[in-house]
């Protein structure tokens, strides 16, 4: 079975599922993030995107995956943002990646925990949460 083949179908399919058209930026950008078991961070994906894309075609692709629910952002403790693929849960404009997310104190690596559901927030009757976002810090099993 040719895994190469296997993921251009799965991007493919993706791009289309999402009304997007098919294009280089757009098909390498989204093989990183298959191939990726961490969330990514923009300086990341210009590195192992190469020389082909500018800052700004990256910049763009990840704002439309994120506005299709491809992706999620992740906030770091610098401020900064991390992405990572969405489950199929997600759609556009809708996030439903209601997991914690792990930061690992030694390597720096960002991982989407997904068995562990981020909890109920109660809130005052005259609040409505629109996003909950979990950020654990620690050691990963790599660094323990």
């Amino acid at each position: 079975m040719d895994t190469g083949t296997n993921t251009e179908a799965a991007i493919a399919r993706t791009l289309k599922k999402n009304n997007l058209s098919i294009t280089e930026s757009r098909k390498k950008i989204l093989q990183l993030f298959l191939e990726q078991t961490g969330a990514l961070a923009h300086g990341d994906i210009e590195k192992k995107a190469g020389e082909k894309f500018d800052r700004v075609t990256v910049y763009r692709t990840l704002q439309t995956f994120v506005e299709k629910g491809i992706i999620h952002t992740i906030p770091t403790a610098d401020n900064s943002i991390r992405y990572a693929l969405c489950k199929d849960a997600c759609s556009d404009g809708h996030h439903h990646d209601h997991h914690v997310h792990f930061v690992c104190t030694n390597c720096k690596k960002t991982y989407c925990l997904d068995d562990v559901v981020t909890p109920e927030i109660k809130l005052p009757k005259d609040y409505t949460a629109e996003q909950v976002e979990v950020v654990v810090e620690g050691l990963c099993r790599d660094c323990r």
